[in-house]
């Protein structure tokens, strides 16, 4: 059982009936993150599919904050790896900003219709 609150100062804010719909988005997916680390350390995969939907800038910024903690402190696991599926550029450029990642991959489909996968380094991003 859980609620999810807001910190105005001293006092705590009960969000239910308050929120955006993209603040119960990303309250959906903080919650998720700090699941799977709770219960999912030594797990070596971590995926999010399109995670900015339904986002708008701040909540997409503060995302982008979010996970960068959780790649910083998952650095050190040898076997950890994250999966980022999304359109979103501004969300894997805000990533890139961050120096948590190195590379990233581009899918595409080739001439023959087959999707293939493009390796990109995130300085070229942009």
């Amino acid at each position: 059982n859980y609620r999810v609150v807001t910190r105005r100062g001293d006092a705590l804010l009960d969000m239910r009936g308050r929120c955006s719909a993209g603040q119960k988005v990303l309250a959906c997916l903080v919650i998720r993150l700090a699941l799977a680390e709770s219960f999912c350390h030594e797990c070596g995969i971590l995926a999010l599919d399109e995670p900015t939907t339904n986002l708008d800038q701040a909540n997409m910024e503060s995302l982008a904050a979010a996970l960068s903690d959780v790649i910083r402190t998952r650095m050190q696991q040898r076997n950890f790896q994250l999966l980022l599926i999304t359109h979103d550029e501004q969300f894997i450029n805000l990533l890139g900003s961050r120096e948590i990642a190195d590379d990233y991959y581009v899918v595409f489909k080739d001439e023959n219709g087959y999707s293939r996968c493009k390796p990109q380094k995130m300085s070229a991003f942009g």
